[in-house]
């Protein structure tokens, strides 16, 4: 079986065909647009969060780690003894997502620190790079048809190639979008960790693109789309491998970026929208009304009383009378599960779950 190379022998003139250049130009147009849409909420810090936990969920069910937006709203910031394993799991991608995004806009660079500290968040352990044999992928009938780099001393090697690749190789000279798919096939190739490396891999995507400055904040985010061609991703992953068809995997990857950046570009409206209407509709009905509180309510899907308690700095009774008030309006539905109340924004709720908010009752 091949040897896998560094992305140095690829030629960037094999990816100036007239099909992949106008899927990147509608791809880097709409990701443009995404650009300035994140740009135009003013707290950007309600986009990071909720975008990123959906992210969290998406990415983490590819590797068959499933849980519901119920318990992964509810599990936010509660305790780790009160929520599940797979919950707990996907939490943690979001507090990677986060950590790798303060690393790049810190420093401008995504180097293999950064990539072992987001594997630490993951996986909770400093495994670091994996010393030992990588698991070989089979096909439906049990052969083997891919096996990555066995040996520790080649790991290192291909993911010191591929950091210097991320961080501006001078000799490969293409779009951010296209060196993107590049990257991301390789890292999938090298799978440098024991585990975690599709959901570290995934990561990578985005902060690639922050690094790039074809994004402010990490809301791009891929699995989604991945999730809903899942069977199309694994088959173009090796084909490249089997038959050399980058070409083909750069369109698909291309495709990918264009109709996630088209969908979140819509989910951001819809949250706009959704975050403007709150805001009047509470501001014209109760005093309480502050910009802290429609932050609150953005930021947290699942809100509850020490949330308000700790954004508002005001006392639990306060807080508490805030949100029921705000539940009977019908802005928000009060859930109790267990000692714990959950105020549940009904707009936002909807609007990450796919289906159409409704606005609250006149």
């Amino acid at each position: 079986m091949a040897t896998l190379k560094s992305l140095d022998h690829l030629d960037p003139a094999r990816f100036e065909t007239a099909v992949i250049l106008r899927k990147l130009a509608s791809a880097s147009r709409c990701l443009a647009e995404l650009k300035g849409v994140a740009a135009s909420i003013p707290n950007q810090g309600i986009l990071i969060n909720t975008l990123g936990l959906q992210e969290a969920k998406d990415s983490s069910e590819i590797e068959n780690i499933v849980t519901t937006h119920d318990e992964l709203f509810k599990g936010e910031d509660a305790t780790q003894e009160a929520i599940d394993a797979a919950t707990k799991e996907v939490l943690r991608y979001r507090q990677a997502l986060r950590k790798g995004f303060t690393l790049v806009t810190e420093s401008g660079l995504l180097t293999l620190n950064h990539m072992l500290s987001i594997q630490e968040v993951l996986e909770q352990n400093r495994a670091g790079f994996r010393k030992l044999p990588g698991t070989a992928l089979k096909n439906s009938a049990g052969d083997v048809v891919y096996t990555p780099p066995q040996d520790l001393q080649e790991v290192q090697r291909l993911m010191g190639e591929l950091e210097r690749f991320m961080n501006g190789d001078p000799l490969f000279d293409a779009d951010p979008l296209i060196k993107m798919s590049l990257i991301h096939h390789q890292f999938e190739s090298i799978q440098p960790f024991y585990d975690g490396n599709g959901r570290t891999g995934r990561i990578l995507n985005v902060l690639y693109l922050v690094k790039e400055d074809l994004l402010d904040i990490p809301v791009l985010y891929l699995s989604s789309q991945i999730v809903k061609t899942k069977a199309e991703y694994y088959r173009r992953l090796q084909a490249v491998r089997d038959e050399d068809a980058w070409e083909a995997w750069v369109f698909y990857m291309l495709d990918v970026v264009e109709k996630t950046a088209a969908q979140t570009i819509r989910t951001i409206g819809a949250i706009k929208d959704a975050l403007q209407d709150y805001k009047h509709r509470i501001r014209a009905k109760h005093k309480f009304y502050s910009q802290d509180l429609i932050n609150n309510l953005f930021t947290h899907p699942y809100t509850r009383i020490e949330f308000v308690e700790r954004d508002l700095k005001v006392s639990r009774l306060t807080a508490t009378r805030y949100l029921d008030k705000l539940a009977e309006d019908g802005f928000l539905a009060k859930q109790k599960r267990g000692r714990v109340n959950y105020y549940i924004n009904i707009a936002l709720t909807a609007i990450l779950m796919g289906r159409r908010p409704e606005g609250p009752a006149e």
